[in-house]
This record gives structure tokens, sequence and C-alpha cells, in this order.
């Protein structure tokens, strides 16, 4: 499947670090996922203004996937980009992709094929009983913002 940043509504700039080289010299597979994390929380603590450590519920990961297209290293400045696919009471599926366009900047990753392509699925839960919650209402309200085609034909 040929993405391009067009199928990712939201691109956020993350950045790795020294540790992120693995000993065969890039980016060790789990760092993408702790990149899609990264840029996934941020964007919606920012956006939604949530504080996610005082929050009376939790977004917890309840499947995630990835597909590697091309090796990316320390240093780069990366982006992130995100697809809310499916949108549900209390769970939210998404489509995320990571470029390395040389800056991050996301009118850089226009042009660009994704060095990365995965999914990412979260469940709102209660932060003490870890009962499924519906999505509270500030978030919901930016997921529908990026909610996007599930598969681009």
């Amino acid at each position: 499947m040929e993405y391009t940043s067009a199928d990712f509504g939201v691109h956020w700039p993350v950045q790795t670090r020294w540790t992120d080289n693995d000993m065969f010299g890039h980016l060790n597979n789990a760092v993408y996922y702790q990149l899609f994390d990264t840029a996934i929380n941020a964007w919606i603590g920012r956006s939604a203004g949530v504080d996610a450590m005082a929050a009376p519920w939790l977004a917890v990961v309840a499947e995630s996937s990835c597909r590697y297209y091309a090796e990316l290293q320390f240093p780069a400045d990366l982006v992130v980009g995100l697809a809310v696919t499916r949108l549900g009471n209390s769970s939210v599926t998404y489509r995320t992709g990571l470029w390395a366009p040389g800056d991050a900047r996301p009118a850089a990753v226009l042009d660009a094929r994704p060095a990365a392509v995965g999914s990412w699925v979260h469940v709102y839960v209660d932060r003490l009983t870890r009962r499924p919650v519906p999505i509270p209402e500030a978030v919901r309200a930016l997921l529908q913002s990026a909610v996007h085609d599930a598969t681009p034909d």
C-alpha cells in the first residue's frame, strides 16, 4: 500500500535521540513505536488541553503494528503522520506514518514516501478500575477532526 502524507490529517514533528540507534547503526524497531506514542499523546495533550497525569481516565494501547520501508537513524528531525480510521465509543484506531523530510516542516513531507506505516489502537479506561469508559468529549472532538478514510484506493 502506497501512502502519502495526504493520507494523514495530522503531521507532528519528533526528533530522534542519541540512544535511539541500535548496534546496527539505525533506529531500533521499538523506537518507531515510541515515536508514534509520543506524537499521539503530545497531539492530544496540547490540542485538547489534556493533562494525562491528572485525568480520571487513561488511553491504553490495545493493539499496534508497524511496517518498515526505510532505515532511519540519529540525528534526524522526523514527522509522524496521524489519521483516525475508526472512532468508537471507548476506542480509537489510528493509522500512523513516519517520515524523514530533512526538517520538521509538514510541507516538506508532502511528496515523500514514509519510512514506516503503522496502526495503533487506544482504549479509554477508568484510571482506577481499568474498565472501558467513553472517550472524553474534548478528546473525541479532536479525534473527529482527524478522521480519514481507512484505506486509500
